[in-house]
């Protein structure tokens, strides 16, 4: 039996890590064992995760499979992005400069504060009162 191609690429977001697989075929997006309009309900978070076959114009050429977990939405989302545009990288390295102008390539820093003693949250201060 012949070994089929993938392309391989793990992408991370706040919480969220993202092992995705790419195998040439129709364009479907798989996420944890589901369409991705099923397990995002929102079109935003579809969008996220097709942006970068969009800008490098391989939307119908590979199907997305992908295992994710942690997180929230955006956030799985976000790494689902990073870890698509890193397999495509390895598809293709001529897709370098486009997928850098967009930011796709690029692991985001941002992660929630921590919560410090004496307050409720990261900032958020108790309710002050002079008596």
């Amino acid at each position: 039996m012949a070994q089929q191609v993938q392309y391989r690429g793990t992408g991370r977001r706040k919480t969220s890590t993202a092992r995705v697989r790419l195998v040439p075929g129709e364009g479907k997006i798989i996420i944890n064992n589901r369409p991705v309009n099923e397990y995002f309900g929102r079109s935003v978070c579809e969008q996220i995760v097709k942006a970068p076959l969009e800008a490098t114009g391989t939307i119908g050429k590979f199907d997305v499979l992908v295992n994710v977990n942690g997180g929230g939405q955006t956030g799985q989302a976000g790494a689902i992005r990073h870890g698509v545009a890193r397999a495509l990288l390895v598809v293709d390295n001529d897709f370098r400069p486009t997928l850098k102008n967009a930011g796709f390539l690029t692991r985001d820093p941002r992660m929630k504060e921590r919560r410090k003693y004496g307050l409720k949250k990261a900032r958020k201060a108790p309710q002050f009162s002079k008596r």
